[in-house]
């Protein structure tokens, strides 16, 4: 989910919930602790050099169980940032505090925003000597199939 449609969101809901891969929700009281601009510059196994910018957002809870946070004082602090950072229309990546600090994906339902897991993958996968995943097929399926018929073109 892009920056412009989480605000476009805020505008229409009422709650603001953030629900987890396994169903289960980010505790009401959460707090956004951050609203930042990440830049990464890599380069991949395969040597080719390559950037990518999202919006983080950092969720955390605290012991402030009354504390909610409303959908236009989210709105509020998105636009503070875009201001004071210069923040452009990027992709959005959250951090909630699992086991371990938790990256995720944004995505909506129509009811709430859902952290969606990220997952990583081989960006030079023809110079790792990975090759695309090939058609299977099942060598019983190739004995039904006639060696030689009149209109084949095996002989």
């Amino acid at each position: 989910m892009k920056l412009s449609q989480i605000k476009q969101l805020l505008g229409t809901v009422e709650t603001v919930n953030f629900q987890l891969p396994n169903g289960t929700f980010v505790p009401e009281h959460f707090h956004v602790t951050e609203v930042g601009l990440i830049n990464k510059n890599f380069i991949d196994c395969g040597g080719t050099v390559r950037n990518e910018t999202v919006v983080n957002f950092q969720l955390w809870d605290a012991n402030d169980f009354e504390h909610r946070l409303k959908p236009k004082k989210l709105l509020d602090i998105i636009q503070l940032s875009e201001k004071v950072l210069g923040i452009e229309d990027f992709e959005i990546e959250v951090e909630y505090q699992d086991r371990t600090i938790a990256k995720y994906d944004l995505g909506f339902n129509g009811e709430n925003f859902q952290l969606l897991n990220k997952q990583t993958a081989c960006l030079a996968q023809d110079q790792c000597g990975i090759s695309l995943e090939k058609e299977k097929v099942r060598l019983s399926d190739k004995n039904n199939e006639p060696c030689c018929a009149p209109d084949g073109n095996c002989c």
